[in-house]
């Protein structure tokens, strides 16, 4: 992946308005080749216009988009893509097998129909009408004909929604042969885990512009957070107030305490109850980097 190369997808000052929101704020988005890049932002940030926009699917009202430089609209464009969107309506009654061969037949040169549904582990399904299947065996299916024409560029909107722990992993492990090929992905998701998981860069969207973007450990390092779990009967919403607290909670029956000052913080835990045990510090993950640069975009506005 080399930043000079030319974007295969690109947003430049897009502005794209729907009454009096503002979906998208001049916004300047790039893809580079063969990378796996997260678009991440709380709802109604401006995640799924942005993809509507590099799709095609919405003209943008100023700015410019282009998929390997050209048109989104362009045929030759759209033939290196695979899309799978949040929700998509099939032919009920059409078994696995037959949606794959109906996808593959429109390019000119699809990927073999046994390595689509092996990569999306849907080998099992092929024989099935599409309808019969459960929610995350659909989210499968889904995901195999997005492979079908080869991509160039694969967009995942909140991929593994409805899969369970297994599948999803799966997923996970098929994504990361397919960036190995070359293929460069955009993914968002509202599983920060996965983010984290697989993201080579991290773009965070609020209010239709870029918050900030980077790599996960440089997202990690600008908020400058800490982690601390450990066992102790301390009230968790009590200790959420303390000075230099930026979240407390629960987890798994253990209190988990986020913090920009753990020295501090620390040291108040072990004065406030001495039964304090399994103590761990370590520092902030994603998860808690985007909540702290959403909350700071949130008062900036």
């Amino acid at each position: 992946m080399n930043p000079s190369t030319p974007p295969v997808a690109e947003l430049v000052g897009v502005t794209q308005r729907y009454g009096a929101l503002t979906a998208l704020d001049t916004l300047d988005l790039a893809v580079r080749p063969g990378e796996l890049l997260a678009l991440l932002g709380p709802n109604g940030a401006g995640k799924s216009t942005s993809i509507s926009v590099l799709l095609g699917l919405v003209r943008p009202q100023s700015g410019q988009a282009q998929l390997f430089g050209r048109d989104p609209q362009d045929v030759a464009s759209r033939r290196r893509i695979g899309v799978m969107l949040q929700s998509a309506a099939l032919p009920a009654t059409l078994r696995v097998g037959e949606l794959l061969r109906l996808t593959a037949s429109y390019y000119p040169a699809p990927r073999p129909l046994a390595e689509s549904a092996a990569l999306a582990g849907v080998e099992d399904l092929l024989a099935r009408p599409y309808g019969k299947l459960s929610g995350g065996q659909q989210r499968r299916v889904q995901f195999a004909l997005a492979l079908c024409g080869w991509p160039d560029l694969l967009f995942l909107d909140e991929p593994t929604v409805g899969m369970d722990i297994e599948a999803r992993q799966k997923l996970w492990a098929a994504i990361r042969t397919l960036v190995g090929e070359g293929c460069a992905v955009v993914l968002t998701t509202h599983y920060l885990e996965e983010a984290e998981a697989l993201a080579q860069r991290v773009v965070v969207m609020g209010q239709g512009r870029v918050i900030t973007e980077g790599s996960v450990d440089e997202l990690r390092g600008r908020v400058g957070l800490t982690r601390i779990r450990c066992l102790s009967d301390l009230d968790a919403d009590a200790v959420a107030g303390w000075t230099h607290v930026t979240a407390a909670g629960r987890e798994e029956g253990r209190l988990v305490v986020t913090t920009a000052a753990a020295e501090s913080v620390l040291r108040r835990l072990l004065d406030a109850d001495i039964a304090l045990s399994e103590l761990e510090v370590r520092r902030a993950g994603l998860a808690e980097a985007f909540v702290e640069l959403s909350r700071q975009d949130r008062e900036a506005a």
